[in-house]
Parts: structure tokens; C-alpha cells; sequence
């Protein structure tokens, strides 16, 4: 099975009417950095400010905190907020609280890897990456804080980007993300390798994206793990509807972007496409199991559809187990 599949030629073999799932999008790069980033500032980034609405640890959560307060451990908890010298001295699990600095630091892990080139609806899975960061990059330098990356383009170093703040620098990541070349490769991507550069990288806590479609060999949630027990890390993963269920569009070529693999297959094979479709389940149950473990939060962003609609249900799920923790606490 591929871990990533392109077809080659899939208009003319596809049979009957586009299905609805793979309509057209519209290019969110308008050509440059400048109009992406003046697009979001206007569009996406406004929604999410006022659904915020200045309460920014939904989204930026555990990073640039101040210690203010002690209390006991709660099934709502984080384990990596346990204070064990006081739980020691008080033979109860104890938690810390903490309240936001004023400035904090975010990273934008950038796994450019040639399957990120892929999109079925005209938007590639890197302009959305190149989308996201944009927002968020808007939102955190409108309130003073610096951003910065650490890309991956399957070479044996990293691009690296520090955190500053400003315009010019973001715009600087964003003309990076849009336009860096990426490597040809004949084999698989590395995370693990990209998390393990940047846990010795990122030397202050801070909030970790990774925009990624995490397909990539095996054992990387290891070093996820670790990367997570420093900094507070949210995986924003890369999805296109057509590798989690492949439609009927007849006799088909198919390329591995990352080997260069291709096989010939038949799409109006209903048992094929049911196999494509528990074999994409598989590796997405996987996949949430490897986050869960490592105490990591998942985004996901689908290519059909606009970014700020993923990133606004991710700020209201987090809004909403912030209040049932509060709920916790005060029925405690």
C-alpha cells in the first residue's frame, strides 16, 4: 500500500460528474506572500480574533505561562503540570496553575516533503500549510510575540528561521514555505528526524506547530513525545479528501511522490477502494493514537475546505474542555 498516492491523468479517466467533495477551492496564495498574508488579515485571522476574543490560551496553550497558583490533581489534568515537590510533601497530586506572559515564543515545523506538493481540489496541501501559517503568524505578532520555523525539505540539514517578531519576518517564512525548493528523494520522510532537531533547537518553551501530512516512516512518535514534554505542540495535519477515500475514476496510474513507485490500478473496483479506505483508516487510527501518547493535540485541515473553518473548530473544542475543566475544578 502507498503511504502517498498522486494520480497521474484523472480528469479524463474519471467517470460521470465531479463528486462534490472535490470541488474547485481557490488559490489561497494570490500569487505572493504579501497577498496571502494581507488575505488572512482581513479574512481568516479577523474570525478567529473575535472568536477569541483576546483569550488566547485556546489556542496557544501551556506556552510563555507564569507560575500563579497550586491545586489538586484533577482527571482533567495534564501529568506534565504535576508538581512533584509539593505532591510529596502533601501525599496529593498537585498541579500547577499559571497565568500567561505577555510575549511567547511559536514555531512552525514545516515538513516540505514532496507529497506536500499534492492536492486533488486546486489547492495543494502547501498552500494551505503556507495558509495556516499565515494566520496564526498574523494573530501572534498582532499581540507582540515572535514566530519563527524550522523547515524540513528531505535534506540532511534543516532551514532554520529564529523566532522574531515583525512583519517582514513573517513575510519572509511565508515567501519560504510558498516557494522553497523540495528535494527529490527516493525514500521515505524522516519526522522523527525533524522533532529530534528541533527539541535541541528550541531552547525556550514555546508553542510548536507541525504542519505536516504525516506520512513518514516509522518511529517518529518518540521523538514526538519528547518534543511535546518540553513545549506545548499542536500537530496541524495535511489532509486531501482523496487519500481518505479514493472515488471512481477508472484505469489510473499511480506515483508514490516520495519513491517515485508507480503501479496501474483499476478506481471502479468497488473491493480496491474499500481496501484504499480501511487501509486509510488504519494508519489514521494510528495516527490519533501516536497524538494521544504523546500528549499532543490535533488540527486537522483539509484542502477543500477554507483554513480558518479547521482552525475555528479547533478553538472551540479547546474553549470547551477549558470550560468543563473549570467545571471540574469548581465542583471539586
Amino acid at each position: 500500500m502507498f503511504k502517498w498516492l498522486k494520480p497521474r491523468n484523472a480528469q479524463s479517466a474519471r467517470n460521470g460528474p465531479e463528486p462534490a467533495r472535490l470541488r474547485t477551492a481557490p488559490d489561497p496564495s494570490g500569487g505572493s506572500a504579501q497577498a496571502l498574508l494581507a488575505r488572512v488579515a482581513w479574512t481568516s485571522a479577523r474570525r478567529l480574533d473575535g472568536l477569541l476574543q483576546g483569550n488566547y490560551r485556546t489556542l496557544f496553550r501551556g506556552s510563555g505561562m507564569m507560575l500563579a497558583d497550586l491545586r489538586e490533581y484533577g482527571p482533567q489534568d495534564d501529568v506534565r503540570h504535576i508538581d512533584w515537590n509539593v505532591t510529596a510533601r502533601m501525599q496529593t497530586p498537585h498541579v500547577r496553575q499559571h497565568e500567561e506572559d505577555r510575549e511567547l515564543a511559536a514555531w512552525f515545523l514545516l515538513d516540505l516533503s514532496p507529497s506536500i506538493e499534492f492536492g486533488s481540489v486546486g489547492t495543494s496541501k502547501r498552500e494551505i500549510a503556507a495558509q495556516t501559517v499565515a494566520t496564526l503568524g498574523h494573530l501572534l505578532l498582532q499581540h507582540g510575540n515572535r514566530v519563527g520555523s524550522i523547515v524540513d525539505r528531505g535534506r540532511p540539514s534543516v532551514d532554520i528561521m529564529p523566532a522574531r517578531n515583525g512583519r517582514r519576518h513573517l513575510l519572509h517564512i511565508l515567501r519560504h514555505t510558498l516557494t522553497a525548493p523540495i528535494e527529490p528523494t527516493q525514500q521515505m520522510t524522516s519526522l522523527g528526524a525533524l522533532f529530534t532537531r528541533a527539541a535541541r533547537l528550541i531552547k525556550q518553551r514555546s508553542t510548536v506547530f507541525i504542519l505536516s501530512d504525516f506520512y513518514s516512516s516509522s518511529g517518529w512518535d518518540k521523538a514526538l513525545t519528547m518534543l511535546a514534554s518540553r513545549h506545548d505542540v499542536v500537530a496541524v495535519r495535511l489532509v486531501d479528501p482523496i487519500e481518505q477515500d479514493l472515488p471512481d475514476m477508472g484505469m489510473l496510474t499511480m506515483r508514490d511522490a516520495e519513491t517515485g513507485e508507480q503501479v496501474f490500478v483499476d478506481t471502479s473496483d468497488r473491493a480496491f477502494r474499500q481496501r484504499f479506505v480501511r487501509r486509510a483508516q488504519d494508519h489514521e487510527d494510528a495516527l490519533l493514537q501516536a497524538f494521544s501518547r504523546s500528549g499532543v493535540d490535533c488540527l486537522e485541515i483539509s484542502t477543500a475546505d477554507a483554513v480558518h473553518e479547521g482552525l475555528i473548530r479547533f478553538v472551540r473544542q479547546r474553549q470547551q474542555l477549558m470550560r468543563q475543566a473549570a467545571g471540574g475544578v469548581r465542583h471539586g
